[in-house]
């Protein structure tokens, strides 16, 4: 699994136009990179010596020397969200997919707003009741925060029907948080449901993959995640990933902080040690 190429493609958004042709080049030739002098790298992507050593340092090194290191270090050199094929082994399947997988969690670390987590985890912590709200592959999402969540003593249920998401939301008020979960960001009748929340005085979180989207505009705050779904998916396994992970990081969040303000936790919880500040 190629870390550098990882870290590239998580921060690629942030690159400007000459970043984005040397990104581009190192991307598809990764393998070769490491033997070109700098001056041979300026060539190829049509840029600067001084726009390659500024994007050496954004990638976390100290110039393109180290840059070049650090690649030729990478052994198992793999392009990133590679396709499955047929010829692939089992292993080689399971391979790619972790490295999806991998990727998925690196950009969702690098993108997901800090203060929206930490609103949405002190939310919740004081919270009377939450509801969370996921269709199709976004459903397995809300279960499993709703039983997470359950365990800590909160009042959490899940939601994966249309029509009960509804009935829910008339029951929302300003002691409940709301939680919809959509990949696309454009499932009716979650964004339905959240904005009948929100009218009732929920607060409403949204854990999604499109910045720009319906469940945005409906959200009082918003969880971001990123993934590359490829074309062999019947389900966004990726998406899935990445939205659990930031489901465990808020349930361990809110055991943490029970724990140190002395609030009962259930027993099931004890596994899970925390420092005190």
């Amino acid at each position: 699994m190629n870390k550098v190429l990882l870290n590239l493609n998580a921060k690629y958004s942030s690159f400007g136009a000459a970043e984005r042709k040397i990104a581009d080049y190192i991307s598809q030739n990764y393998q070769t990179v490491p033997s070109l002098f700098i001056g041979d790298l300026s060539e190829l992507c049509g840029c600067s010596v001084a726009s390659i050593t500024r994007f050496s340092k954004k990638l976390g090194f100290d110039g393109f020397p180290q840059l070049k290191i650090a690649l030729a270090k990478e052994k198992d050199f793999q392009p990133v969200s590679e396709n499955v094929s047929s010829s692939d082994s089992a292993y080689e399947v399971f391979s790619k997919i972790c490295t999806d997988i991998y990727s998925s969690l690196e950009k969702t670390k690098a993108v997901i707003d800090k203060n929206a987590l930490e609103e949405c985890c002190v939310k919740l912590l004081n919270a009377k009741k939450v509801f969370i709200f996921g269709l199709g592959n976004s459903s397995s999402v809300a279960q499993d925060a709703a039983h997470k969540l359950f365990r800590t003593g909160i009042s959490a249920a899940a939601y994966t029907d249309n029509h009960l998401q509804m009935i829910a939301a008339t029951h929302a008020d300003s002691d409940t948080v709301i939680i919809g979960i959509s990949h696309s960001g454009r499932s009716r009748d979650i964004v339905e449901a959240m904005k009948l929340s929100k009218a009732n005085g929920a607060f409403t979180v949204s854990v999604t993959n499109r910045e720009k989207s319906p469940i945005i505009k409906v959200s009082d705050c918003v969880l971001t995640t990123v993934s590359d779904e490829t074309n062999y998916r019947i389900l966004g396994l990726s998406s899935r990933i990445a939205a659990l992970a930031i489901v465990d990081a808020v349930y361990s969040y809110i055991v943490c902080k029970s724990k140190s303000a002395g609030s009962f936790i259930n027993e099931a919880e004890s596994s899970l040690t925390c420092k005190k500040c």
